[in-house]
């Protein structure tokens, strides 16, 4: 599908990190964005906002999921289950409940692209609620691609991207952090959130590809 001036794209998350590099770079096509994160006064976890926020819209194109939740470290044994179930409201059922609706929206050749992570498919002790969520939501995109065909579903899984997502830690211990991921993944680098832009515009652009799940993760799922 072509970009031109009726093209109408929206970015789920799209105020800040990833989502806001997807957002701009969708804004220097031809066509409408719309931006819209908690921010702006979208709860995802409210099913009657999210269908509101559509409706008044109408007809889109692409819509692109980059909002995400805070979850519980720890061993399965040791993290409190209503913690992890209201990461999942987030995460796992507001991607669902976004591309629900706005999959009655999209028209053929159109496209939905939801984030995940590369916990979803590593096994990595003390990150169950992430590896649950991801995991879920990619077997679940793989559906949405079956059911809604020929709306195209796609999933982004981003390893470790320098974002402000990483704002509230200290300077020395964000700094470690990212120094260790870029000497032990073999890019050598941590991903920036044009890294990750550069991805989603890959599946909305390609009408070939659905039902996929594409990696940016510099090389951490072979590391």
């Amino acid at each position: 599908m072509k970009f031109t001036k009726d093209t109408v794209s929206v970015v789920i998350g799209g105020t800040s990190g990833i989502g806001k590099a997807v957002a701009g770079a969708l804004e220097e096509r031809p066509g409408t964005v719309h931006v819209a994160s908690r921010s702006t006064g979208l709860d995802i976890t409210d099913e009657a906002s999210v269908i509101q926020y559509f409706d008044a819209i109408g007809p889109i194109d692409h819509v692109v999921m980059t909002a995400g939740s805070a979850a519980p470290g720890g061993l399965i044994a040791d993290v409190t289950i209503d913690a992890a179930k209201e990461a999942f409201e987030t995460k796992y059922w507001g991607s669902v409940v976004v591309a629900k609706h706005a999959s009655s929206k999209i028209g053929p050749g159109g496209s939905i692209t939801l984030t995940s992570g590369f916990l979803a498919r590593r096994t990595v002790p003390g990150t169950f609620v992430k590896t649950a969520m991801n995991a879920g939501l990619e077997a679940t995109a793989k559906l949405m691609a079956k059911e809604w065909a020929p709306i195209r579903v796609n999933v982004i899984s981003p390893g470790l991207t320098d974002t402000e997502a990483y704002s509230g830690m200290a300077d020395k211990a964000r700094k470690t952090m990212l120094a260790n991921a870029t000497a032990s993944l073999p890019a050598r680098r941590v991903g920036t959130a044009g890294d990750l832009a550069s991805g989603y515009l890959f599946v909305i652009d390609n009408p070939y590809v659905t039902g996929s799940i594409i990696d940016i993760d510099g090389g951490s799922l072979i590391n």
